[in-house]
């Protein structure tokens, strides 16, 4: 199947050329690609001359607005109605393109996404979602920042699209699903856990549900997928990026301090590149909003060209997979499940049964 992405140009710390050498090597990757560039024509115009291959699959779309990092999400809204950010958003939901890319401010690019393309009916909140690397593969996180504070419905939904992402874009038949806590005892975590807990391990859509998982078990691939609020998702992965900065600065540091440190390291240097390429930020970068009518993936504003292309990959896999249809279809079963599930649970709650004896 062809694929058009609507990709925004001007977005990211090394905009606009970042962005190009990643359409480069997304064009080597997917032959059937296509793409509306939006940005500064003359900027792009040099990147991509008229006689460049990827000049054949690509249209440059005008604009000079600019979404920045700096840019407020109020000013993103109403200001800049014809920033390169908006104008790829608005491409897909009047169909012109299958899916968005961005690597600009993410703030921004939700607000924009949300306003756009509109949430999937029986979706609540739309939730930021990724991959991280685990000991025994990948797992997908979310919601990653899109919303600071989630309901138990929130919390549900997320699990469901966490599982479809999980199913049809890693190919995991049966992915595991576990929410985020502070223990992995019943009674540990604020209500809204644990009835989110109570909802999951009676849901039919989500047929793996673990439970309860810590900090520590996202690194060691407890389940597939890790579930919970934007604010906690935003600090672990933080977190995560942090102690894996910290690990490599240590590990510099004790390779300098002698001669036996350095020719170690020359041994070793295979077991070294194979680690950095497992532990690459870049080789998963490209987290989509899920919960949107329209494909929406965004970027690291950091990352590189072959990190942008991830990006793009992750955009032709929800394309391709059918993700956003296969979500819309059982969300309806999802939603009058939930709605079931939580009156039996205040039902339970107002009036617990009597203890016998």
């Amino acid at each position: 199947m062809s694929i058009t992405l609507a990709i925004d140009g001007m977005g990211g710390d090394q905009a606009p050329q970042m962005v190009v050498a990643g359409l480069r090597q997304a064009q080597k990757l997917h032959p059937n690609i296509s793409f509306l560039l939006y940005g500064q024509e003359k900027l792009l115009s040099k990147l991509i001359p008229s006689d460049d291959p990827l000049r054949a699959i690509t249209q440059i779309r005008h604009t000079d607005e600019v979404v920045t990092s700096e840019t407020t999400v109020s000013t993103a809204l109403r200001s800049l109605k014809k920033s390169s950010m908006r104008l790829a958003i608005q491409a897909v939901a009047d169909g012109e393109a299958q899916g968005v890319v961005s690597a600009g401010n993410t703030g921004a690019y939700m607000a924009l996404s949300k306003l756009t393309l509109r949430a999937i009916e029986g979706i609540d909140r739309p939730a930021i979602a990724a991959l991280l690397p685990t000991v025994r593969g990948l797992c997908v996180v979310l919601d990653l920042g899109a919303n600071v504070e989630a309901t138990t419905e929130n919390l549900v939904q997320f699990a469901f699209m966490g599982s479809l992402f999980a199913r049809y874009v890693l190919g995991i038949e049966k992915p595991s699903v576990g929410l985020l806590n502070v223990g992995v005892e019943e009674l540990k975590g604020h209500d809204k856990l644990k009835m989110a807990q109570l909802v999951l391990k009676n849901n039919p859509l989500i047929e793996n549900f673990y439970g309860f998982i810590e900090g520590d078990d996202i690194a060691f691939g407890k389940t597939d997928v890790v579930v919970t609020d934007g604010f906690t998702g935003n600090i672990a992965l933080k977190a995560i990026e942090g102690t894996a900065k910290l690990l490599s600065n240590f590990l510099k540091q004790e390779i300098q301090k002698s001669f036996l440190s350095k020719v170690g390291a020359l041994l070793a240097k295979s077991a070294f590149s194979t680690v950095k390429h497992r532990l690459d930020p870049h080789r998963y970068n490209g987290a989509p909003f899920l919960g949107l009518k329209g494909i929406a993936v965004k970027s690291h504003g950091g990352t590189s060209a072959y990190g942008f292309s991830s990006a793009i990959n992750v955009a032709v896999h929800l394309i391709e997979n059918k993700v956003n249809e296969r979500l819309a279809k059982d969300i309806s079963l999802l939603s009058q499940h939930l709605v079931q599930e939580m009156e039996n649970l205040s039902l339970a709650i107002e009036k617990p049964t009597p203890i016998k004896g």
